[in-house]
C-alpha cells in the first residue's frame, strides 16, 4: 500500500519545499503566489478605475469605505480557509497522505457550513453596519449595493480560497494563476458590460468580481479533482471527524478571527475617517488600492511562508524554518527598498488615475491626488514593518501557532483604534496615515519574540520525539 501511496505522490503535480535551498525555493513558490495576489487586487483595481470614472466620486468613496468591513467578513473566511490549508501541508510534508484527504474532505465540510451561515448573517446585518460606521447619506446607496453582492458571492470566494489552499499546500502555486488570469480577462469584460454599457453602476463592479471569482474557484476544483491521484479518496476517507474537525477549526478560527479582529480596528477608524470629508474618503481609498499593488510582493513572500513553514514542521526539520524565514526577510526588505523610490515617482499620477476630471472641479481633483499622493508616501516609509508583519504572522501560521497571529491581529485593532480615537481627530488626515504603521509596530513587537518562542516548543518536542532529518549545513539561528 505504501508503494502505491508514493507513486500517487509522485504523479501529483507539486513542489517538495522540505529540501533544497531555502531562499531558491521560497523565491520560486512566491512568484506564482505574487503573480496570483496582483491578479486578484486587480479585480478590485478595476472596479475602482471603472467606477471612479465612469460613475463618479460619490460612487468611488462608497465601494471605498466598504473597504473595512469586508476585510473584516472577507478576511475571516480567508484566513479559515488558509488555517485549514496549514494542516493539509503539514500532513503533506509528513508524507500521512491517508490524513491528508482526510483533512481535505473534512475541511470540505467545514467550509460549506462557514460559507452558508457567514453569508446569511452578514448579508442580513449590511445596512445596519454601513449606519454604525457613519456613513455618508451621499455614498450610502452605493455602499450598501456594493457590500451586499460582495457578501452574497462569499461561498465563491471560500470556494477559491480553499481550493487554491489545498494547491498551494501540495506544493502547486503556478497553477491557480492560470485560473485567476481568465477570471481577470472575465471581471474586466463583464465591468465593462455591466457599468459602461448597462450602466448597473456599482451593482456591476460587484457583480463582476464575484462571477470571476467563482468561475476561478470552479476552476482550481476541476483542475484538482483531474491532476491530483494522491487525492483519490479511499473508503471511509470522506466521513467527517469530530476530532479532526476540531483540530481543523482549532488551527482555521484564529487565523480568521486575526484578520476579523484587525478589521474591526480598520472599521472604527473609517467611521472616523468618514469625519473628514468625501474627498478625504476617496484619496484614501483611491490610495489604498494603490499600496495593496504595490506591496503584493510583501504578500507573496509571506504566503509563501505558511507552506513552507508546514511542510517542514510535517517534515520534522524546525531548524529549517528558521533559515527560510531569515532569507525571506532578507527579500521582503530589498523590495521595500524599492517600493520607496517608486511611490515617489508614480505617487501623484497613480492616484489621479481613479478620478474623473471632467466632472470633478480642479480644486477638488488637486486635493484629493494630494491627499493620495501623502498616504503612500507616509506608508512606503513603513513598509519595512509590513513586511516582518507578513513573513512572520505567516510562518508562526504555518508552524501550527495561529493563535499568537490571532493576539498580533488583535494588537493591530488596537492600534487602529488609538489612531482612530485620537489621532485623526488630533492630526487630521495626516493621522488616518499613520494608522496602519502604527498597527504594524504593534504586532512586530509581538510577532517577533513569538517566532522564537514556537521555535523553542518545537525543538523541544523534535528533540523528545524524533530525530531532526535536517542537515547540519542546514541549521542556522537568526
Amino acid at each position: 500500500m505504501e508503494n502505491t501511496e508514493n507513486k500517487r505522490a509522485r504523479s501529483s503535480v507539486a513542489m517538495d519545499l522540505t529540501e533544497g535551498q531555502p531562499m531558491k525555493l521560497i523565491i520560486r513558490f512566491a512568484v506564482p503566489l505574487l503573480l496570483g495576489i496582483l491578479l486578484q487586487q486587480f479585480y478590485s483595481l478595476v472596479d475602482s478605475l471603472i467606477v471612479g470614472r465612469y460613475v463618479g466620486r460619490e460612487a468611488l468613496a462608497g465601494v471605498g469605505s466598504t473597504g473595512s468591513v469586508n476585510f473584516i467578513v472577507l478576511g475571516l473566511c480567508m484566513g479559515v480557509c488558509n488555517g485549514f490549508s496549514v494542516l493539509i501541508a503539514q500532513r503533506f510534508g509528513a508524507r500521512d497522505y491517508s490524513g491528508l484527504r482526510k483533512s481535505i474532505a473534512n475541511s470540505i465540510w467545514l467550509c460549506a457550513f462557514i460559507g452558508v451561515t457567514v453569508t446569511v448573517v452578514v448579508v442580513a446585518l449590511c445596512k445596519q453596519i454601513l449606519i454604525w460606521m457613519n456613513t455618508p447619506d451621499t455614498i450610502f446607496h452605493f455602499a450598501y449595493v456594493y457590500i451586499v453582492i460582495i457578501f452574497s458571492g462569499i461561498p465563491m470566494i471560500i470556494l477559491y480560497n480553499f481550493s487554491a489552499g489545498v494547491l498551494r499546500a501540495l506544493g502547486d502555486s503556478k497553477s491557480p494563476i492560470i485560473f485567476l488570469a481568465v477570471a481577470a480577462v472575465l471581471n474586466i469584460g463583464l465591468d465593462l458590460i455591466l457599468i459602461v454599457y448597462f450602466h448597473m453602476g456599482t451593482e456591476g463592479a460587484a457583480i463582476a468580481t464575484v462571477v470571476s471569482q467563482g468561475i476561478s474557484g470552479i476552476m482550481c476544483v476541476i483542475y484538482i479533482k483531474k491532476r491530483f491521484p494522491l487525492l483519490a479518496y479511499e473508503p471511509g476517507e470522506k466521513r467527517p471527524d469530530r476530532d479532526l474537525m476540531k483540530l481543523l477549526l482549532g488551527i482555521g478560527l484564529p487565523m480568521g478571527l486575526q484578520y476579523s479582529i484587525t478589521g474591526i480596528g480598520s472599521v472604527i477608524l473609517q467611521t472616523s475617517v468618514n469625519g473628514l470629508g468625501d474627498s478625504a474618503i476617496a484619496a484614501i481609498a483611491a490610495a489604498l488600492k494603490v499600496h495593496i499593488l504595490l506591496s503584493c510582493p510583501l504578500d507573496g513572500l509571506g504566503q509563501a511562508m505558511a507552506p513552507f513553514a508546514g511542510q517542514n514542521v510535517g517534515a520534522k526539520k524546525i531548524d529549517r524554518i528558521s533559515q527560510g524565514l531569515k532569507s525571506a526577510v532578507i527579500c521582503g526588505f530589498c523590495v521595500c527598498a524599492i517600493l520607496i523610490v517608486i511611490v515617489f515617482f508614480i505617487g501623484r499620477g497613480a492616484v489621479s488615475l481613479f478620478l474623473d476630471r471632467e466632472n470633478l472641479s480642479p480644486e477638488i481633483v488637486t486635493e484629493i491626488i494630494e491627499y493620495g499622493n501623502k498616504y503612500l508616501i507616509i506608508t512606503a516609509f513603513f513598509d519595512v514593518l509590513l513586511a516582518l508583519v507578513n513573513i512572520v504572522r505567516f510562518t508562526i501560521q504555518g508552524m501550527g501557532f495561529s493563535g499568537f497571529a490571532m493576539f498580533a491581529g488583535l494588537l493591530e485593532m488596537i492600534a487602529r483604534i488609538l489612531a482612530g480615537v485620537f489621532l485623526v481627530p488630533w492630526l487630521g488626515f495626516t493621522g488616518a496615515c499613520l494608522a496602519s504603521p502604527l498597527a504594524w509596530i504593534f504586532a512586530d513587537a509581538f510577532l517577533v519574540p513569538a517566532f522564537f518562542h514556537c521555535r523553542k516548543k518545537l525543538t523541544k518536542a523534535a528533540d523528545g520525539q524524533f530525530n531532526s532529518k535536517c542537515d547540519s549545513s542546514q541549521q542556522t539561528d537568526i
